[in-house]
């Protein structure tokens, strides 16, 4: 299973997102830290629709706390500043547990937590000019990669709401 954990993230349209793609990939959310916003907030409700309903949302105060309870999580830090490439790494264990950290829109995630875990800091390539890419969007890049390499397990790979043959209607 893939897991989405957010470090205190600041903006509820980016949530709102990140748990619509979390539900289309089959994947778990964990926030840790306080939230400048509701759960609730009408911009969240907006961005994940009717896809939040029944939609677990672990929560952790701290990051210790999260540490504390997955002691041994195949966890990976999501930075700019890493040198190593997302697509780079094999996510394709389905048996294993996959973490995939993201942090705060304005800051990421804290120095002193990167460098106590250099070694699993990963990157998303961007042009030189560009200083990040929107949280949701490095949410789906990261995701959609463990899937690809997962074979798109527990995921539908044909349409199943207006079925499989809708466009040669």
């Amino acid at each position: 299973m893939n897991r989405i954990v957010l470090f205190e993230p600041e903006k509820p349209a980016n949530t709102g997102n990140i748990i619509r793609t979390c539900m289309a990939f089959d994947a778990k959310l964990t926030i840790i830290g306080p939230l400048s916003f509701s759960l609730d907030d009408k911009a969240l409700s907006r961005a994940h629709m009717d896809y939040a309903i029944n939609f677990e949302i672990e929560r952790f105060d701290t990051v210790e706390q999260f540490l504390h309870k997955y002691k041994k999580w195949d966890g990976y830090y999501v930075t700019r500043y890493s040198k190593n490439i997302y697509s780079e790494n094999d996510y394709s264990d389905q048996t294993k547990d996959y973490f995939f950290m993201f942090g705060r829109e304005s800051t990421g995630i804290p120095h002193d937590i990167l460098k106590a875990h250099i070694d699993k800091t990963i990157r998303i390539p961007m042009a030189i000019n560009a200083r990040s890419l929107n949280l949701s969007d490095s949410v789906s890049i990261v995701l959609s990669e463990a899937k690809r390499q997962q074979h798109f397990s527990s995921l539908s790979l044909t349409e199943t709401i207006k079925g499989k043959d809708f466009l040669m209607h």
